[in-house]
């Protein structure tokens, strides 16, 4: 396997693609900088990606593990390292060939402690309507009676210690400033006389007066779609890109803005043809991206869905949702989401609900409240003619047929109203879907992930081939993953967890007084298995799943007695029984294959090159390992030695067939088995020489009997393995033509990359 060329820092590389071939995302923060991200480049660049993905890099709140609370966008973060030590991390990258792509944040900024680093709110809030920032957010003045609704306090206001010193009043570590003019007043004038209102944080559910980002009411919307704020805040980045520090783009929540298509062509003319771009987009099964879009794609998780359903079996996902309704009592799948988005809705977001009927009118408030409970993607665009059908037959049924279509007509005529009404759709959707109804409904985990489906989690054969040719000429640019900092588990937890669907009588009979409880937390558990420190990790995801779910506690009103025995429903982290853990490693390493192989521009997170056992976060942004010392193993030609290897060699070997050989990487033509067991086969060629194929179902497939008769007809030509012979020398390099049988093709191996010589 080659390594890639270095060049001295005096010369640096330019990135032989202007389109990435793939990318390695590095979460950044205070405790792993600039610096830290410099020196994995060497081992970054071994495994043959072409481009670093960075979390966000602009000033953020102090501390941030994310990033995405941005307080300043003329600056990069001072706690990574500042703009030299993004520089230096740039030239670093280039001289092994690496380009770079930035994770940026058009739609909210932080409402920070302390809040003048946030200088825009901070002026808006001293100055009011009259300040030249007030554009910068969406703030309704008339609701809040002329205030900003504030909620930070921790009680209400007259049971919190509030005083005025010079020009800014505190509370506790936090300051705001006082209205010119206002200072010399007593406490409750001086309060009333503010262009702001401080108020118990529990207010923000019912009477906030500022778009946010989803329910965190420190993260307030930014008004991207004025021209002027636009500029204001991508000034820097767009420096960066002129400046070829960046090569490429990472647009963060694009369904948050008011309009995202109008935004895209203002960055594309921005940034110019040559910056890749990708827009976190969550797409439902049937929906497709707007191919006005001027971008290359969204950031991947309709792969993730996709390739995560090829390895789940219909039949046996079925009886877990039938047996896990049978001991919970719980709703199906589209009963627990339409309750979860009613819930969500009139609950933690009816501060923006109550924004929307107040704008539509008394008449037409529940036609609007039941057409976004009913809405079946993430939001509607600007100047779409129509709503979906299911929506308006299911919000019809409950508002009337009149007041549903009224709503779409003011959704036509009104573009203030039909933009709130899409950021509203949005928030709805991924805070009832992602977090509240897929903690709730447990009959197989691995199925609730961001962009999933619970309800349909299998994905047959040919509507994977489907999709991978709908991308191939479509968006064949556009990123793919498979874990990401989002991700509720990580490939490698839902791989082990998915293997239940090919025998859910091994889920066992989940035990005690919280059924829907019991069956979170023995897939948990199964899932991570025994990774490092499991037990505490265990406890800590165990601990959010139920707050989420809000069945019994949530984060606002916890239920300590109840919380005190969550963790004790898994104390110990839980091995797959044995006839499983086969059927996770080829689950595994499929999932890794068909991503690395499939059309798109695929994404390794920071350590899943090898196992990388991860649960939400913040566990799956802990501190990454690189497994330095393995890959350089594999590089003298040593076989792999266990499952973790395994995986780092084929992903090894892949990403430098993307770099060395991009060719081999364009189309995309399925290649159907034939025989007893061929819906156990995922096969395909791409470009003109390279062979992938997939075992899918293992555990089925042996139950059944194995390949048996199954032959894979391979296309014209001589098909060589790639990569070296199995620990067992198994897997000679033996070269194939025609008809071939499946198990000597794979050579008892559950997945297989050939090259046309």
């Amino acid at each position: 396997m080659s390594q890639p060329r270095a060049t001295p820092e005096s010369e640096p590389a330019v990135p032989t693609h202007v389109t990435p071939t793939s990318t390695y995302r590095l979460q950044l923060r205070p405790e792993f900088p600039f610096a830290a991200a410099e020196a994995a480049v060497p081992h970054i660049a071994s495994l043959g990606v072409s481009h670093l993905h960075l979390s966000p890099v602009l000033e953020a709140a102090p501390g941030s593990t994310h990033g995405y609370d941005v307080t300043d966008h003329s600056r990069v973060r001072a706690e990574l390292g500042g703009e030299p030590g993004l520089r230096a991390l740039a030239a670093a990258a280039r001289a092994h060939g690496l380009g770079l792509v930035l994770d940026i944040v058009p739609n909210h900024m932080a409402v920070p402690t302390p809040l003048q680093l946030n200088r825009p709110l901070w002026e808006v809030l001293r100055d009011g309507p009259a300040s030249p920032y007030a554009r910068w957010f969406d703030i309704d003045w008339e609701a809040g009676g002329g205030q900003v609704l504030l909620p930070v306090l921790a009680g209400p206001v007259e049971t919190c210690e509030l005083k005025a010193e010079g020009d800014v009043l505190r509370y506790g570590e936090q300051q705001f400033p006082l209205r010119e003019g206002t200072a010399g007043l007593a406490l409750p004038q001086l309060l009333a006389a503010q262009w702001y209102r401080p108020a118990w944080w529990r207010e923000a559910r019912t009477s906030l007066n500022y778009r946010r980002f989803f329910t965190i009411s420190d993260l307030i919307g930014v008004r991207v779609e004025d021209p002027d704020v636009f500029t204001a805040t991508h000034a820097k980045v767009l420096e960066l890109v002129r400046d070829g520090i960046a090569d490429g783009l990472r647009i963060d929540h694009v369904d948050g803005l008011a309009d995202p298509e109008e935004y895209l062509r203002r960055l594309r003319a921005a940034a110019g043809d040559g910056c890749w771009v990708v827009v976190e987009k969550i797409l439902a099964r049937e929906e497709r991206l707007p191919s006005a879009w001027p971008v290359a794609g969204t950031t991947g998780y309709d792969a993730l869905h996709r390739v995560d359903g090829v390895f789940t079996d219909p039949e046996g996902a079925a009886e877990l949702a039938a047996r896990y309704g049978r001991s919970t009592g719980l709703p199906q799948w589209p009963e627990a989401a339409r309750a979860a988005a009613r819930e969500v809705l009139t609950g933690d977001l009816a501060a923006e609900l109550s924004t929307l009927e107040r704008q539509a009118g008394p008449e037409l408030a529940p036609a609007v409240r039941e057409l976004l409970i009913a809405f079946p993607v993430y939001r509607p665009y600007p100047g779409e003619p129509d709503l979906p059908p299911r929506a308006v037959e299911q919000a019809a049924a409950l508002a009337g047929p009149g007041p549903v279509a009224a709503v779409r007509e003011l959704l036509l005529r009104d573009p203030a109203f039909a933009a709130r009404f899409a950021q509203t759709s949005a928030a709805l959707r991924a805070k009832s879907l992602e977090d509240r109804a897929f903690y709730r409904y447990a009959p197989l985990l691995s199925a609730t992930e961001v962009g999933g489906e619970p309800g349909r989690p299998a994905v047959p054969p040919a509507e994977f081939h489907a999709y991978c040719s709908a991308l191939d000429r479509d968006w064949p640019a556009a990123g793919t993953v498979l874990s990401t900092h989002d991700t509720k588990r990580s490939a490698d937890v839902r791989a082990r967890i998915s293997a239940l669907s090919q025998a859910p009588g091994l889920m066992g009979g989940p035990a005690g007084t919280d059924p829907q409880l019991a069956w979170v937390a023995r897939q948990t558990a199964l899932g991570l298995g025994r990774a490092p420190e499991a037990a505490p990790r265990l406890a800590d995801a165990l601990l959010k799943a139920v707050r989420e779910a809000a069945l019994h506690t949530s984060w606002t009103d916890p239920d300590e007695e109840y919380e005190a025995g969550v963790a004790g429903y898994v104390r110990e982290p839980l091995d797959l029984p044995a006839e499983l853990a086969g059927a996770a490693r080829a689950n595994l390493l499929g999932m890794t294959l068909l991503h690395l192989a499939m059309p798109g521009v695929p994404e390794v997170y920071q350590g899943a090159e090898t196992e990388y056992r991860a649960l939400v976060d913040p566990d799956n942004r802990r501190p990454a390992h690189f497994p330095r010392a393995a890959l350089a193993r594999l590089d003298t030609g040593a076989a792999p030695r266990d499952a973790a290897e395994e995986k780092l060699a084929l992903t090894a070997a892949l990403l430098r067939l993307r770099r060395d050989r991009p060719e081999l990487f364009r189309g995309y033509t399925p290649v159907p088995a034939r025989g007893a067991a061929a819906d156990h086969l995922v096969a395909f060629t791409r470009g003109p020489g390279l062979l992938v194929a997939a075992t899918r179902l293992s555990h089925r497939l042996a139950g059944a009997g194995g390949w048996r008769d199954t032959r894979l007809p391979l296309p014209p030509g001589t098909w060589t393995p790639l990569g070296p012979a199995s620990p067992d020398h198994s897997n000679p390099r033996t070269s194939h033509s025609g008809s071939t049988e499946v198990a000597t093709l794979l050579a008892g191996h559950p997945v297989g990359i050939w090259l046309r010589r």
